[in-house]
């Protein structure tokens, strides 16, 4: 079985970015090839990678929806097709995007896609990293089930480490098979106050680091750049890239 990793956390706390860091350690680290999955429904995670986009599991849902399969094929082997044609390979790594609801507010049939498809695709890669969709959301509806690491992402605002911790909460209440979860501050303009190590301590969560503010990621993601292409001398990369050497084994 892949060693999974998940990440969550509040809107805007940059996790997406912290998920792009983490591929391009496991890169550096020979810890390949591995399957990176967009299932958040604002799709981004590619643009932090510097990949292009053609297909995701929601169209293919809203054409099985439509009843555009050609004749002849059964729905699983249509599907089955569209998610070996969603793939995008790079070096190093591959990956697949869930992509937007197919109805109004609900994506659950996507969801469940997700779910049953990657089983296919799994056994061909050590490592997943699933981006899941900020909030708790993905975990209510069990995406992200059966993980050894859900790395929890906040910044040092009250609400973002009241949402790590009801997302924290809520996988424990729900049972989905998180070996091991952990907190990463992010976007930190300073260490942590006492205020903040005292909340977290007080709800059992583990801070595995802090990743400070940096001019050089904002100026990457203005301009439209690979965040994944940041330089390892960079602060943000090296904070990185020291959590991940502490918890990925």
């Amino acid at each position: 079985m892949p060693f999974s990793i998940a990440l969550a956390g509040k809107g805007g706390t940059g996790k997406t970015t912290v998920a792009g860091l983490l591929i391009k350690y496991l890169v550096k680290k020979d810890k390949t090839p591995i399957l990176a999955v967009d299932a958040d429904s604002n799709v981004n995670l590619n643009e932090v990678l510097g990949l292009k986009v053609t297909d995701t599991l929601g169209n293919a849902r809203e054409e099985m929806k439509k009843g555009i399969v050609p004749g002849g094929m059964t729905k699983d082997v249509f599907i089955s097709m569209k998610l070996q044609q969603a793939i995008v390979e790079d070096d190093g790594f591959d990956l697949i995007v869930m992509g937007q609801p197919e109805g109004p507010g609900c994506y659950c049939a996507a969801n469940t896609l997700l779910i049953n498809f990657l089983d296919k695709l799994i056994g061909n890669y050590p490592y997943i990293v699933m981006d899941n969709e900020a909030g708790m959301e993905h975990i209510s509806r069990l995406t992200t089930n059966n993980v050894d690491i859900l790395l929890t992402i906040s910044d040092t605002s009250r609400r973002g480490l009241q949402a790590a911790m009801r997302i924290n909460d809520l996988a424990k209440d729900l049972n989905i098979g998180v070996a091991k979860s952990y907190l990463i501050i992010n976007q930190a303009k300073e260490a942590p106050s006492d205020t903040v190590l005292n909340l977290i301590k007080d709800n059992g969560m583990e801070l595995a680091g802090i990743i400070p503010e940096d001019n050089m990621v904002y100026e990457y993601d203005l301009n439209g750049r690979p965040t994944i292409e940041l330089p390892e001398e960079n602060k943000s990369v090296k904070a990185a890239f020291e959590i991940f050497d502490k918890i990925i084994k």
